[in-house]
């Protein structure tokens, strides 16, 4: 217990409690790894929460969705926060938290997973030395929130994600990316509903095109942590990229742009962004020069490393609130 904690009841009070978590963006998919391959990128959303003595949450939220997200119960950190609470059978306490976001909404790069594990990752700060929140319980929770763990599980856990589900519930494993490839993100203006690009999957599909995808995927892997020479043929898709291209035709005019000139290009997520898997620095400043001579509307591009660490929480004090604020100004 720190020095605010109290025994009220019985139960140790939180009131004073305070924590910073910081969530990176995240890409899934990248081409043949529907719902199962994700990768984290080092854009981060971060969050401050403190224990309040009265009850009710209170959300400030700074940066993307400012003025647009809910600031009440309905928000989806807070969601977030009580789901892990209830989950683990501790009362809720009453909180004031600030957000500070910059992950694009509604852009396929992960900013629902990354409220949700923010959420959760807050829960498991304000709650250590009560109740132990293991990694195989943070992905649990944030897969029953999500309904997939492809984005929440290289949020959690950065790097190179495969996951999957059991029985037993969602497990995952972290793969670390050789250090050649170089991510390159194209945002656009305009947002895609992931339900929407969901809808447009098909029931099933031809024999053919789920051993293609096998293939790729398999190939993927080596790829990304062996060989980025094989990225362009490792990244091809027939699963559901074709499916959603009508839905979004700027995307899909570019990405087969980026191709035919030899770049990884593929759907980030349930798009629109596009995600650019360069096999090295050099690449990435001309793909970004093709799109802005080839595209109709503004795309904005993001060189970004790979996050290696995921999700983290620490104690919130003075000096890294301010710390905060200056990055947040930055």
């Amino acid at each position: 217990m720190t020095s605010s904690d109290s025994w009220q009841g019985g139960v140790v009070s939180l009131i004073g409690r305070a924590v910073s978590v910081q969530v990176p963006a995240t890409t899934a998919n990248l081409g043949p790894g529907f719902d199962t391959l994700g990768l984290a990128l080092a854009k981060y959303d971060q969050l401050e929460v403190t224990v309040r003595s009265e009850p009710g949450v209170f959300v400030e939220v700074h940066g993307v969705g400012a003025g647009v997200v809910p600031t009440d119960e309905s928000n989806l950190v807070v969601r977030a926060i009580i789901h892990t609470f209830n989950a683990v059978g501790q009362p809720m306490p009453g909180l004031d938290i600030v957000a500070h976001n910059v992950i694009p909404h509604g852009r396929g790069l992960g900013s629902s997973g990354a409220a949700i594990v923010s959420g959760i990752m807050a829960a498991k700060g304000l709650l250590e030395g009560i109740v132990d929140i293991d990694a195989e319980m943070l992905l649990v929770l944030a897969t029953e929130m999500e309904g997939h763990p492809d984005n929440v599980a290289p949020a959690l856990f950065g790097g190179l994600t495969i996951a999957w589900t059991t029985p037993e519930g969602p497990r995952h494993k972290k793969l670390m990316v050789h250090r050649g490839v170089k991510p390159l993100v194209f945002v656009p203006e305009q947002e895609m509903s992931t339900a929407l690009a969901r809808s447009l999957q098909p029931a099933s599909v031809p024999h053919e095109d789920a051993v293609f995808n096998l293939s790729r995927s398999a190939l993927l892997i080596a790829a990304l942590i062996q060989s980025p020479e094989l990225l362009l043929a490792a990244t091809e898709d027939k699963l559901h990229q074709s499916y959603r291209a009508a839905a979004m035709p700027e995307t899909n005019k570019l990405i087969t742009l980026l191709r035919a000139a030899g770049f990884a290009a593929v759907v980030s997520g349930a798009g629109p962004s596009i995600l650019v898997l360069a096999s090295d620095p050099s690449q990435r400043l001309v793909a970004a020069e093709l799109v802005a001579s080839n595209s109709d509307t503004p795309w904005r591009a993001l060189m970004l490393a790979v996050d290696v660490q995921g999700a983290t929480v620490h104690p919130l004090t003075a000096d890294n609130t301010a710390e905060t604020a200056a990055e947040t100004a930055a």
